[in-house]
């Protein structure tokens, strides 16, 4: 997919750079990134899924960063709303039975829930660098990316703010990369600072940040250098194996084996290093 038939958005930033790395980010620096509406067509979480889908369906684009533009990630959604927003009607799907009483649950689901749910299952590798606080939507949405960088900057808050539980797969997240006990006390109090969430486990890395984005790019070079199509079934097994056991891990490396065996990116990869150059992937 061409970023020319993306319907782009000024609140949202499609940056794609001819060395394979494609740029999603939040620009409402005045308002902390804070997210535009829900799960409207026109809504921040809604075009985050959108640009993340362009970008996986681009053959020029390896890595997906999300990160925001100025001193936050993003502050999560706009509690003040904004004047003259026009959603651009309700996300396809968003309310499977609009006339039942349980609609209001409905359309959290299949809405805002699978829209950044959905952001797992892109096939590419995603980075959040979270340069500054990220907030409810924000939170769940750089928890839902494979790797993510922060600086001392970096900060989580939950939704209490707003009397709300962790939700939209925060949850689930945090409890996998943390463990119950930091998940539930992060879940009591709704702030995680820089520190202890890279002592926890849920930053892959920690960094000042003035070198936040040099970190990133150099993480993004050492990815760009391997076999596209094996970064892509790596993610694809090792996130099904985090819900698995071990069996069904042996499983899907297996059938795995034989496609990465034939394909033209492994078959470079071995000339390559037979003939010592760099070698040119394809993706197929």
């Amino acid at each position: 997919m061409s970023d020319h038939a993306l319907d782009l958005v000024p609140y949202l930033l499609y940056e794609k750079e001819d060395n394979g790395i494609l740029w999603i980010k939040f620009n409402r620096p005045e308002r902390l990134n804070a997210c535009i509406g829900e799960s409207e067509r026109f809504g921040t979480l809604a075009k985050v899924g959108e640009y993340m889908r362009a970008g996986d369906d681009d053959p020029d684009v390896r890595v997906i960063v999300l990160t925001g533009v100025g001193r936050a990630f993003s502050a999560g959604v706009d509690v003040r709303g904004v004047e003259g927003y026009d959603g651009g009607g309700p996300f396809l799907g968003s309310v499977k039975h609009p006339d039942s009483p349980d609609q209001t649950r409905e359309s959290f689901l299949y809405g805002v829930t699978k829209l950044i749910k959905d952001v797992n299952y892109i096939r590419k590798p995603t980075i959040a660098m979270i340069n500054g606080v990220a907030a409810g939507f924000g939170m769940d949405l750089s928890l839902a990316c494979d790797i993510r960088y922060g600086s001392e900057h970096m900060r989580y808050i939950s939704y209490h703010q707003v009397g709300q539980i962790i939700e939209n797969g925060g949850a689930y997240h945090l409890t996998k990369l943390a463990g119950l006990g930091r998940a539930l006390e992060f879940a009591y109090t709704g702030h995680l600072d820089a520190e202890r969430a890279y002592q926890w486990g849920v930053l892959n890395k920690l960094v000042p940040a003035e070198d936040l984005e040099s970190e990133v790019r150099d993480l993004c070079a050492r990815m760009i250098k391997h076999p596209p199509i094996t970064q892509w079934i790596n993610k694809r097994n090792l996130r099904a194996a985090v819900d698995s056991n071990l069996e069904t891990a042996a499983v899907l490396t297996s059938n795995a084996a034989h496609v990465l065996n034939v394909s033209n990116d492994a078959k470079e990869a071995k000339a390559a290093l037979m003939e010592r150059r760099d070698p040119t992937f394809t993706g197929t």
